[in-house]
């Protein structure tokens, strides 16, 4: 679960490290370690929810997408606006806002730095839900449980889905049966299938290996 408080998630990176001119470590050392911060978040086994209230700007933006889901309250405000100070996104908003909204989407959002409401966001792939702003953790908290208490195989199709993205079919395929043939070793496994025969589906109680 992702949050940044009832008014603001995350507004960015702060600008005055940026040091420009410098191509070094030094110059662009925040979003460089952003990018492998936000990487190592977006691979954990766990579903991730972010709640967005309010302004999820640059750095933000990307480690909202960086979740499995996002759970907007009705101010939020999404956006990449690293083209306006003549850089461009360097934490993956490059990369992970094609692949929620489109890549010709993608390049006007980048391309003109504009900010995206709540629900052009739900509209274009970018939000999951909206919600009002006082509402938003409590949504996001009841979607967060809702996987909390799934099954293993939670992970394994995560891993499946977010390694294969971009991977040649056959290569793709080949990772799908290797988490299948974990998820079928689990706990869970025996025991969604013992529900499933004796009492019918949606009925049984996880434990999480």
């Amino acid at each position: 679960m992702l949050w940044g408080g009832p008014k603001i998630f995350a507004a960015g990176a702060d600008i005055k490290e940026f040091r420009p001119g410098d191509s070094g470590a030094g110059g662009a050392g925040a979003p460089v370690s952003l990018t492998g911060a936000l990487r190592q978040l977006e691979c954990i086994p766990q579903i991730l929810v972010a709640a967005v209230n309010g302004y999820a700007l640059g750095g933000g933006c990307e480690l909202a997408m960086a979740a499995d889901f996002r759970v907007a309250a009705g101010d939020a405000v999404f956006g990449q606006p690293e083209i306006m100070l003549g850089i461009i996104p360097g934490a993956g908003g490059t990369q992970r806002l094609p692949r929620l909204v489109g890549l010709s989407r993608a390049k006007e959002i980048i391309y003109s730095g504009r900010r995206v409401g709540a629900e052009e966001a739900l509209a274009i792939g970018l939000a999951d839900a909206v919600h009002p702003a006082e509402e938003t953790y409590e949504h996001a908290v009841v979607l967060a449980e809702r996987f909390a208490a799934g099954p293993a195989a939670l992970r394994h199709a995560k891993t499946a889905m977010n390694g294969g993205f971009d991977l040649p079919l056959d290569d793709a395929l080949a990772l799908e049966t290797a988490e299948f043939v974990s998820a079928f070793a689990t706990e869970d496994a025996r025991i969604g299938v013992k529900s499933f025969v004796e009492h019918g589906p949606g009925k049984a109680a996880f434990v999480g290996r």
